[in-house]
């Protein structure tokens, strides 16, 4: 599924019209599709009364569709919330709302509004579109505050709950608050961006009759994960696969007090079907990391006074790279001193081999963040918001109201794919090309869950996937797994190891 931006919408629609489809013709069926859901709904939940408020631009006109197709099964009221409807589309609908459709102006009637308001079963949102731009006018900002403010009532919004930005999903004042979303045609940046996720609810996408042959023509801003999945599954192995030939993972992590990380990203890798995993972890956690993760080899390193591995250990990681591996994990639970910043950039910059850099791999680099420009090989990162902010110089509040723009712009600059952790990940390629994931859970948000990713993609990495297939398949399938854990568990119980559980059912 491709997600769109505003001026790529309109320019859709104009391409519609120009092959012969009235505009009229798709605000009848995006009315229909928005009707179509509330009407089950209604029967459903056995609602008597909706509430549809209406702004005077096209989305309006989608409104009044939608009341005119409600009418025939609840008692329907129509608000318009600023104004008399202003474009042609919007006025030939309002004009043919079945007169036992009751209709108030805001301004004209707004003891009656905020009655109705309160008293309604469903509120639909059909004020503003995906054009709006600034801050919600007067009468559309205390139409939505008494919307909010009924719990009680069912929330639909059209295309886009209104107050929020389309292509950042920004919310400058006060937004609706969905509990469903209809976007038409498919879907647009605020459907899958922070913040205005919290306020979409579950987001559908209906066809409302714009050839699809168009729609493969558009430039968008991001595809989902679930479409690649869907196009490129996993390769099967031939029989005769044995473990050299599914691929030597070199993973650099751990540090004393941080055994856990490298357990983590290792078994995920393992599960992940990479045929070899060589752990170079420092001596002293070595005993506790090969305790839990029996299948894999182990390189027990020379560390510094404060439990990392030692900067003299360079020429040795080398040679593995050089000689054995396939592909390197570097960073989980790495730890950061003066001394990794010099190991971690002098790996980047000298390797021949693929790499993911997680956490502390990331944190690492941050002081000498140029080095990424110099790697002879595919770079991986994934930063959580926290670690973005520390790459682009910024905090987490800019990392999260920007994620799409920082980290494709992030991707161009370096060369690099970025997977942006968090809801909806974000993953971003040195050719402008950007993937969001729709699935995942609140309950994968614990210590641990990135620790799985990063060796989910270096395994994917280590059996010979590009970068670009690695990070979409290990981004897919960790929210893959993440959702069948909280089905079982439940998102609050949830742990990383349960996770790696549900990667056997899985693959």
């Amino acid at each position: 599924m491709i997600v769109v931006e505003s001026s790529e919408m309109l320019n859709l629609e104009k391409a519609a019209a120009r092959a012969g489809l009235s505009l009229a013709s798709l605000m009848e069926q995006a009315g229909a599709a928005v009707a179509e859901l509330a009407a089950r709904i209604i029967t459903e939940k056995k609602i008597k009364n909706v509430t549809v408020l209406c702004g005077k631009g096209n989305n309006g006109g989608d409104g009044f569709v939608i009341a005119r197709f409600l009418s025939l099964m609840a008692d329907v009221t129509v608000i318009l919330a600023n104004e008399y409807p202003a474009t042609d589309l919007a006025k030939m609908n309002f004009n043919i709302i079945p007169d036992k459709v009751t209709i108030y102006n805001v301004y004209d009637n707004i003891n009656e509004t905020a009655e109705n308001i309160r008293n309604a079963g469903m509120i639909i949102d059909a004020i503003y579109g995906i054009g709006f731009k600034e801050v919600l006018d007067p009468g559309s900002a205390q139409v939505i505050d008494l919307a909010n403010r009924n719990r009680e009532a069912v929330k639909i919004s059209v295309d886009t709950p209104s107050g929020i930005i389309c292509n950042s999903g920004e919310i400058p004042g006060d937004c609706f608050h969905a509990d469903y979303t209809v976007s038409f045609t498919a879907l647009k940046p605020l459907h899958v961006l922070y913040p205005s996720i919290d306020y979409c609810g579950t987001v559908s996408v209906a066809k409302i009759g714009i050839p699809q042959s168009l729609v493969n023509m558009c430039t968008y801003a991001m595809r989902t994960t679930d479409e690649f999945i869907s196009k490129h599954p996993l390769r099967q192995r031939s029989k005769s696969a044995h473990k050299g030939t599914n691929g030597t993972l070199l993973s650099i992590c751990g540090s004393y007090g941080m055994a856990g990380a490298a357990i983590l990203s290792g078994s995920a890798a393992l599960r992940s079907g990479v045929g070899i995993l060589r752990s170079a972890v420092p001596a002293s956690i070595y005993p506790i990391v090969a305790n839990k993760l029996t299948e894999a080899v182990f390189i027990p390193l020379k560390e510094s006074t404060d439990g990392l591995i030692s900067i003299n250990e360079f020429d040795r990681l080398q040679a593995e790279i050089l000689g054995r591996c396939s592909a390197i994990l570097i960073g989980c639970g790495l730890g950061t001193s003066n001394d990794m910043t010099e190991l971690v950039s002098a790996l980047i910059s000298t390797s021949t081999k693929p790499i993911v850099l997680d956490a502390d791999g990331i944190n690492s680099i941050v002081p000498n963040i140029d080095v990424l420009r110099q790697a002879m090989a595919p770079v991986i990162i994934t930063p959580h918001p926290g670690e973005m902010a520390r790459l682009t110089g910024t905090d987490i509040m800019t990392v999260q109201r920007n994620r799409y723009h920082t980290a494709k712009n992030f991707a161009a600059e370096y060369g690099c794919t970025v997977i942006l952790k968090g809801a909806n990940t974000i993953i971003a390629f040195p050719d402008g090309n950007a993937y969001v994931n729709l699935n995942g859970n609140n309950g994968m948000a614990k210590g641990g869950s990135g620790d799985l990713l990063a060796g989910m993609a270096a395994s994917f990495l280590a059996q010979g996937m590009s970068d670009d297939e690695a990070a979409i398949n290990a981004v897919y399938y960790h929210g893959l797994a993440g959702d069948k854990c909280a089905e079982r568990l439940t998102p609050r119980t949830m742990l990383p190891t349960d996770m790696l559980e549900e990667l056997k059912a899985i693959f």
